[in-house]
């Protein structure tokens, strides 16, 4: 029997999952969660991380033993070093303003399209490279992605995970390591960068406990879990405060149309490349109930999903990753103003605008796929939808009945099965990725939602291209 402790960095929380598994079947449970809530150094938003530290070394003690422990986070953030090998500063959080005009800035020296044929990464002023061009601390003599950073300091180890590193706008998929005349780009020494690593890599220990590279980018982590069958053709939702909707392939896309579209290829925990796109997600339900509480009218989630539910079907829609909704506060207005915009219907109740979100996340599911089927050539007979949208009823039932395909819903805790899994891969417990979804196939309850009014979405998603496009 092996018992491993799973790391899992969200949005605004960090927990800890303990697992057990007896070579048979895997039991798991939650030990610890703590805030995991940006701090400003100065007037940069960061990573608060001697607290998030403190809290991790709370669950190791907490957990009553392990035999190994890793950790994923959100891809791009990264922390520097100095000559000493200490920290310079909190690692700053990538909704941090600080990259605003750096992609252009790099521009000066590379066409778009010869970034992304050499990184194949959407670009996106968050990434990595744009981040360094902003940085301050040129002096920096190391760079650990935030998972790596958090290993380094329990055991010293220094390292690059591959799946978290191909999030950064500066791994090559042709070199299968950085490529370094972008990473200078960004005027940083090229030397900061730390030999990439794969995943379930045994990186040293804490305490007499293993402390194993998963794959750092809880995307990918979350892939790994994903229960498929080879048989089907089978796409991916990674669902919550972000949507990551994409694909397997066994070879990056690096067309010039992949490029417009908007598709990133990132690096997954078994080598093969998911191909994906980055779509706003939950955040929008998450900040109109801010809102709205902000006002004095509070809503569970379930009261939002029933206000939405009365309401007439396909009157508005909104793009999601419009730019004015990436920031907080003043939701329902944004959402009106971009619809009074667009010559669309004003939603006025909170159950209309509610409606709108749905359907327009919905909408953009089908889009994004149409897209990653264009560039791919692959028709998909399913769609499998990981994390914490799983508990969404009724975005599930919509986004099947967008695609047009059933949508099979689960496991919920996909991000941490996946991190759990790649421990138990480096352990020996499980020979692969292949195995290790067989597993979660036999042991996780899923939900499978079958499409329904499919003709009246056809018909809808017309509407809903007219007004994003």
């Amino acid at each position: 029997m092996s018992t491993v402790l799973a790391f899992d960095f969200g949005a605004s929380t960090g927990r800890a999952i303990k697992a057990e598994y007896d070579g048979k079947s895997l039991k798991y449970s939650e030990v610890h969660r703590f805030d995991n809530i940006p701090a400003y150094e100065g007037n940069r938003l960061c990573w608060d991380f001697p607290y998030l530290l403190g809290e991790v070394k709370k669950a190791i003690d907490m957990c009553g033993g392990a035999d190994a422990l890793a950790f994923d986070t959100w891809g791009v953030d990264y922390g520097l070093l100095d000559e000493n090998d200490r920290l310079i500063g909190l690692p700053t959080n990538y909704r941090d303003t600080r990259t605003e005009g750096m992609p252009e800035r790099i521009f000066e020296k590379i066409s778009p399209y010869d970034l992304y044929r050499s990184t194949g990464n959407q670009i996106m002023p968050i990434n990595t490279l744009f981040q360094l061009t902003a940085e301050e601390k040129k002096n920096a003599k190391t760079l650990l992605f935030m998972p790596d950073l958090f290993v380094w300091a329990l055991c010293g180890n220094k390292s690059a995970e591959k799946t978290i590193a191909s999030t950064s706008q500066m791994y090559s998929f042709d070199k299968k390591g950085w490529d370094f005349d972008v990473a200078k780009l960004s005027g940083m020494d090229t030397a900061i960068l730390q030999e990439p690593v794969d995943s379930s890599t045994v990186a040293g220990e804490y305490k007499g406990i293993k402390v194993i590279k998963v794959a750092g980018h809880d995307t990918q982590c979350a892939v790994a879990a994903m229960p498929a069958n080879s048989e089907k053709c089978s796409a991916f939702l990674s669902c919550g405060t972000w949507s990551l909707i994409g694909c397997e392939c066994d070879n990056a896309v690096l067309t010039e149309k992949s490029m417009n579209d908007q598709l990133s290829n990132e690096l997954g925990a078994n080598g093969k490349v998911n191909y994906l796109k980055n779509i706003s997600g939950l955040w929008l339900i998450q900040e109109i109930r801010r809102n709205f509480r902000s006002v004095g009218r509070e809503y569970s989630f379930n009261d939002m999903e029933q206000l939405a539910r009365a309401e007439k079907p396909f009157t508005c829609f909104i793009d999601p990753d419009a730019p004015e909704f990436a920031t907080a506060g003043s939701m329902p207005e944004k959402i009106q103003n971009f619809c009074r915009k667009t010559n669309q219907p004003v939603p006025e109740s909170d159950g209309a605008l509610v409606r709108c979100i749905y359907e327009s996340l919905a909408m953009k599911y089908k889009f994004a796929i149409s897209q990653i089927s264009e560039n791919t050539g692959k028709n998909f007979d399913v769609l499998h939808l990981l994390g914490g949208g799983t508990k969404d009823g009724f975005l599930c039932q919509m986004t099947a009945n967008s695609l047009g395909i059933p949508v099979i819903a689960g496991p919920t805790e996909a991000t941490a099965l996946g991190n759990i899994l790649l421990q138990l891969i480096a352990l020996g417990d499980i020979k692969d990725i292949d195995e290790g979804r067989a597993l979660i196939r036999q042991q996780e309850s899923v939900k499978e939602y079958l499409p329904a009014d499919t003709d009246e979405w056809k018909k809808a998603y017309k509407n809903f291209c007219t007004a994003v496009q």
